[in-house]
């Protein structure tokens, strides 16, 4: 048995994918490949301070290494530790020395998607390794049977007291293709990652394209197939043993001075954060959005209970579709209203048909992200505060509901901290405006 994972990791994991469905609309062609020469070249030339291509790809770094860092600490880690340890089938697997049961129980943990990786070492030896290639280990302990609460340990930590440890573990949040999709998604260009240890250091271990082998600034720009493009990078670490690795993000200077350049260097942040602001709402109602649709248009119990006008059997049915990611459903048929569950401040809803027998009985409106997992995720990954309002009343706020007047666009101080402000329209659940309007702090770090 499993055990539940907590409402608050769940939605941290589903905010997290919000970026990476943003991702699939905008990046580019990147690809998870080992590369198996060292002919890439390319001309080097370290990071032009403050101009604006190197402005633009600091803010987006930033933010990337915000979202590495959700590999690292943050609920998303928390709640993989969750499941690893809470998993009786893995652990009696452990426990017998069942290589092979332990090994079907990992792919379980991992088939659910809060993890993508796991080692499990016992007396020295490891019994089972499953996932690919990887980034950010995150270590721990599994307890043996009867061990209250298991060993909830940080890193290299000892288990809990009066937990008895069976066998250590390694897993991960972050494999390399996940990584690389998201983060390109945020700089709308591209990643590679790099080793920076020997004795590959210097070669590409994952990414869109390889780098050329040798020194390489932490900002610069190079050429590429005929290509400038502008990069920054930051430090992480490979699975499962923690070995150096260099994530550098690329973006095509040819697509930066037309969308994000501004007059100032503030402006070209602002510009380039703005732009994720956007990217995290519209990832809302993308790809991730279209699963959910056809789970709710699949399904026989609110089917039948729609076609049969059955309005308590129709909200049995939403409630039991609410439990995966999902915040809010509302379903109507013959102009009547059968049942409307969710949280009170939905965004971006969407609207479609259910069909039973080859004609419609009716239709439904649902979203998967509240106002709440909005504000989260702007304000965890890319930094900015958050304001939120249905005509001219705030109803979320990252700085307090008496903030004063905030401006849609310009300059703002409160407390002490300056900021940007930027506003852009949203759609509230079932319908009807949203403004949304994000703050950005300068300087921004």
């Amino acid at each position: 048995m499993i055990h539940r994972v907590p409402a608050r990791a769940k939605l941290a994991i589903a905010l997290l994918a919000a970026i990476a469905l943003a991702a699939c609309l905008s990046a580019c062609g990147t690809s998870l490949r080992h590369p198996e020469s060292d002919d890439a070249s390319a001309d080097v030339d370290a990071a032009a301070p403050g101009s604006c291509p190197a402005t633009a790809l600091e803010a987006l770094g930033s933010v990337a290494k915000r979202v590495y860092r959700e590999g690292i600490v943050s609920e998303r880690v928390d709640s993989a530790r969750h499941m690893i340890e809470g998993s009786d089938a893995l652990r009696s697997a452990v426990e017998a020395d069942n290589a092979q049961a332990a090994r079907a129980a990992a792919k379980t943990l991992i088939a659910t998607g809060h993890l993508t990786d796991l080692r499990i070492v016992r007396g020295g030896k490891v019994l089972i390794d499953v996932g690919g290639p990887a980034l950010a280990p995150v270590r721990g302990t599994l307890a043996a049977s009867g061990a209250a609460g298991g060993a909830r340990a940080a890193a290299n930590a000892t288990p809990a007291a009066g937990a008895k440890p069976l066998a250590s573990y390694v897993t991960s949040v972050w494999a390399a293709g996940g990584l690389i999709a998201e983060t390109s998604g945020i700089a709308q260009g591209a990643t590679v990652i790099r080793s920076a240890s020997p004795p590959a250091e210097g070669r590409t271990f994952a990414g869109a394209f390889e780098l050329p082998v040798g020194d390489l600034p932490p900002q610069g720009t190079l050429t590429h197939d005929g290509a400038a493009y502008q990069f920054t990078s930051y430090p992480a670490s490979a699975y499962p043993d923690g070995a150096p690795l260099r994530v550098y993000v690329l973006r095509a200077i040819s697509s930066i001075e037309p969308t994000l350049c501004g007059a100032t260097q503030d402006d070209t942040t602002v510009n380039a954060l703005s732009r994720i602001a956007h990217l995290i709402y519209d990832g809302e109602a993308g790809q991730r959005t279209g699963k959910q649709i056809r789970r709710v248009q699949g399904n026989r119990a609110l089917l039948e209970a729609v076609a049969h006008r059955d309005a308590k059997a129709t909200r049995a049915a939403v409630e039991a579709l609410l439990h995966q990611h999902i915040v809010r459903l509302r379903v109507s048929a013959g102009g009547r209203l059968l049942s409307d569950v969710g949280g009170p401040y939905v965004l971006a809803p969407v609207t479609a048909p259910l069909r039973l027998g080859g004609r419609t009985i009716g239709s439904f409106v649902l979203s998967i992200q509240d106002d709440e997992g909005y504000k989260r995720l702007a304000n965890r990954l890319a930094g900015l505060d958050v304001l939120m309002y249905m005509g001219s009343r705030l109803v979320k706020s990252t700085i307090g509901y008496s903030p004063g007047a905030v401006p849609t666009r310009g300059p703002f101080s409160f407390h002490g901290r300056n900021y940007r402000a930027y506003t852009f329209s949203a759609q509230a659940f079932p319908s009807g405006p949203l403004r949304i309007t994000v703050l950005i702090p300068l300087p921004y770090s």
